[in-house]
């Protein structure tokens, strides 16, 4: 499905409801299968959370019934599933997975966790090729609670380890060896973690977690998805002054790494209100003549592309450090950056860990964007018919994180055919 979009302005003031955030979620409904008696509200309605939720469902059903000790799941995309999935089954003794994904979901690597589980007790083997997907795990007790990882790597390797610990024997001393990234993630881990009451500690690059005995009956209420306020941050952004859009539920204290755009779009005239019903209003109070903004990004590599699509949209240059992890998510998303950008007439540069943009005040119009199979490259885009014509390709993969994308862009003045 391809969508041709169209904006001269947005309305002046607006309200959307976003739900719960996809990383927490993902978190939670782990969290949740372990302990029973966890209630969640205001879960997201993404792709990859459905799929996390299907499968341990269909886990669980299969657990109850009897029915087979061996299974097989397709994740598709739901990279976050593949991290969290793998530990989860690793302690699920007696039973036998084998968890597999789309093409794409082939290239991903999976052999860093893998090698950890196996440090710790696991028994997991490759079906194709090694240190990829598909994975066929056969579910133990893990005895080992020592465990050792590259500081630098994925923080879902790390928050999957993090997420089993409290069942593990012995719970878990996790070292993180070198300078550690994505600290947010982890930190979100361990807060969710302490939040039903399991004992955590992170100090220096040692991470201890307890093995939880007993859990009481406890309903946590998800908070909603910086990532995918980003956007509306964006189309802000690229709006007149005057303009304010208020999105739910927020904390001025969120667990979430994608936080940080209340910081970086002071940069660009954006102010945020914190709302006594726990909403944001996001306002342009100011229109910003700047010719570059810098930005590290180690902290919050998800919304790299949507920053880098606002200062291409206000014709100013961008320096964005601290993306390596880009290079392995649904598409190596700097590269697409670099092509999908360059098609609209930017002049623009990528290292394996950066991006750098020239300011520009020129755009072509009518260009097609591809997304890659990428949510966050159709909607990081998508601000743009606020300054020209622009179709996204296969837009139904907004799907994966914010089904209700282009309606809620519709709800708000934007005309989508």
């Amino acid at each position: 499905m391809n969508l041709s979009l169209y904006c001269s302005k947005v309305k002046l003031q607006s309200s959307i409801k976003i739900t719960g955030s996809k990383s927490e979620t993902n978190r939670m409904l782990l969290l949740r299968a372990l302990y029973s008696q966890l209630s969640l509200e205001n879960t997201s309605n993404s792709d990859d959370s459905e799929v996390m939720l299907n499968v341990l469902q269909n886990f669980q059903l299969s657990t109850e019934t009897s029915e087979s000790n061996s299974q097989f799941y397709d994740i598709h995309h739901a990279g976050t599933a593949m991290r969290f999935l793998t530990a989860f089954f690793a302690i699920q003794e007696n039973r036998e997975v084998v968890l597999t994904g789309s093409s794409r979901m082939k290239e991903r690597p999976i052999k860093i966790l893998v090698d950890a589980l196996i440090q710790l007790g696991a028994e997991i083997s490759y079906e194709e090729n090694e240190g990829f997907p598909p994975i066929k795990i056969k579910g133990k007790r893990l005895t080992n609670h020592k465990v050792s990882l590259l500081a630098n790597t994925s923080s879902q390797y790390i928050s999957a380890l993090l997420l089993i610990a409290p069942q593990l024997e012995n719970g878990l001393e996790l070292t993180l060896e070198g300078e550690i990234t994505s600290v947010p993630y982890i930190k979100m881990t361990l807060a969710l973690l302490n939040e039903i009451g399991v004992v955590t500690s992170f100090t220096g690059n040692t991470i201890t977690v307890k093995k939880l005995i007993t859990h009481n009956s406890q309903l946590i209420t998800v908070e909603s998805d910086w990532s995918s306020a980003s956007y509306f941050y964006s189309i802000v952004a690229l709006s007149e002054s005057g303009t304010e859009i208020t999105l739910s539920s927020y904390k001025k204290d969120s667990l979430q790494g994608d936080s940080a755009l209340v910081e970086i779009y002071k940069n660009f005239g954006i102010e945020t209100v914190f709302n006594d019903d726990k909403s944001i209003t996001i306002k342009k109070a100011i229109t910003k003549n700047q010719e570059s903004a810098i930005f590290n990004l180690n902290d919050a590599p998800d919304i790299a592309q949507t920053i880098a699509v606002t200062c291409f949209g206000l014709g100013i240059g961008c320096h964005l450090t601290g993306l390596h992890t880009l290079k392995i998510k649904e598409t190596d998303r700097l590269e697409a950056l670099k092509t999908e950008l360059s098609k609209l007439g930017a002049s623009i540069e990528v290292t394996n860990d950066s991006l750098t943009l020239e300011a520009s005040d020129d755009i072509i119009s009518n260009i097609e964007i591809s997304t890659y199979n990428d949510h966050r490259m159709a909607m990081a885009f998508a601000p743009l018919a606020l300054k020209t014509d622009i179709i996204i390709k296969d837009a139904e993969v907004v799907s994966k994180s914010f089904p209700d994308f282009w309606e809620d862009l519709k709800s708000i003045g934007f005309q989508i055919s």
